[in-house]
């Protein structure tokens, strides 16, 4: 395949193959649970609200950073519950939108959750521009002041 794009990234990506991630679950046998970003703060910290019907502050994980993975608004994540704070938690995995499809397909999620991807966050702004004439016609009408006058 040629590379008619160019640039050197490019052709670095040209060899890249998309891997498929394997569907991972919550563990049974650790404090996890499935939760949706709903606020995002800055800092890796976004508030979640989990399946089980609490409001958590969420930390993303150190590999999560690592790794580059990208955390958006209304993604669900898989995170992991504290023992000695139980309104705080740590994300340790965020799914796609396949995986979301497939969580909700054997019955891991509900149904009604919202996925990520007919958000539109753009605003349109309007301005009403005035008429040019009323601000030239103000400018014509100022008197010349003289400087000896006062």
């Amino acid at each position: 395949m040629k590379n008619k794009k160019g640039g050197n990234k490019t052709k670095k990506q040209k060899n890249l193959v998309q891997v498929e991630r394997k569907l991972e679950l919550k563990d049974e046998n650790e404090p996890q649970e499935y939760a949706q970003i709903k606020k995002m703060f800055g800092n890796s910290r976004f508030e979640v609200e989990c399946f089980d019907g609490q409001t958590r502050l969420a930390h993303a994980r150190g590999i999560l950073k690592k790794k580059k993975v990208f955390v958006k608004l209304n993604d669900i994540v898989v995170v992991s519950l504290r023992d000695f704070q139980d309104n705080k938690c740590d994300i340790i995995y965020v799914y796609n939108q396949n995986e979301v499809k497939q969580l909700k397909k054997i019955g891991e999620i509900p149904n009604s959750v919202v996925e990520n991807e007919h958000i539109d966050h753009e605003v349109d702004i309007g301005f009403d521009i005035e008429d040019t004439e009323e601000s030239n016609h103000v400018s014509d009408t100022k008197e010349e002041i003289n400087i000896d006058d006062i």
